[in-house]
């Protein structure tokens, strides 16, 4: 739902406290559909802001679940997607995005580099803050932790019916991704993606700012959306996640620095293998 706090009440990030120990960071870079309320609606009627081009569906309830069940702390947005998108380098051209499969965004029409610069200023640039500093926490307990983002996505895409259950999205570290996958694919009835419906290689988005440039084994996971919608599925995938990804979080042989590189953008040298 669509919530008009003061602008001066509005924090963008949502946290949630887990064990100081935990070797787990989880995040939400599509949580809310919220605006602050002098950005109002962005002149979208409410309904829109309602679908999947305003937040990415069942992520946030799915989180909270495995922050609960791992005791693990997450960082999960308070914003819209329309309003700035947090899974973007601050220079990728779709970080303030005009047209949203099919929806025009009136305000965004006119944000020129004045406001997208308040907009990272004010919302992108403190989640990432906030991400790179509990990153540190932890490093400086001496411990490397992995970074798990929860994502969703639709399951029709311009009329053709998306058949993963779940997906895992990575770009060349394989530490999580591929241990994930293969435990997914145990169940029969699953429909499990490697890199589906998007290509996990993605420079400066999210994980590749915090765990791919500092060498942090990490995986972003896609839900179908239809199957976290309500709370009881979300319920039920934070317990399939949990059962797939505890024995990683707690392997040393995974939770080390480790330079894969990248299939885009710098390429690090593995220098740490």
């Amino acid at each position: 739902m669509v919530s008009t706090p003061l602008q001066s009440d509005f924090s963008p990030i949502e946290r949630l406290d887990g064990q100081p120990d935990s070797g787990l960071i989880l995040l939400c870079d599509h949580a809310s559909n919220v605006l602050p309320a002098d950005y109002g609606t962005l002149g979208l009627p409410p309904a829109q802001l309602e679908r999947h081009i305003g937040y990415d569906i069942g992520a946030r309830a799915v989180t909270h679940a495995l922050s609960a069940r791992l005791r693990a702390p997450a960082l999960l947005t308070r914003f819209s997607r329309l309003l700035i998108d947090p899974n973007r380098g601050a220079d990728d051209p779709t970080l303030v995005m005009r047209l949203s499969d099919g929806a025009l965004v009136p305000g965004n029409a006119r944000a020129d580099h004045a406001e997208i610069a308040r907009r990272i200023e004010r919302f992108h640039r403190p989640y990432h803050r906030a991400i790179g500093e509990l990153v540190n926490e932890k490093l400086a307990r001496g411990i490397v932790p992995v970074l798990f983002s929860v994502h969703s996505f639709t399951p029709v895409w311009r009329g053709v019916p998306r058949p993963w259950h779940v997906t895992l999205l990575w770009d060349k570290d394989p530490r999580i991704a591929r241990p994930l996958i293969e435990a997914f694919k145990r169940d029969a009835a699953l429909v499990v993606g490697d890199n589906e419906p998007y290509d996990g290689a993605l420079e400066g988005d999210t994980l590749y700012q915090h765990a791919t440039l500092r060498g942090l084994p990490h995986a972003l996971i896609e839900l179908r959306q239809d199957l976290i919608g309500t709370q009881e599925g979300a319920q039920d995938w934070a317990d399939r996640i949990a059962r797939a990804l505890s024995p990683l979080i707690i392997d040393p042989a995974i939770r080390r620095i480790e330079h894969w590189g990248s299939r885009t953008g710098p390429q690090i040298q593995p220098s740490d293998r």
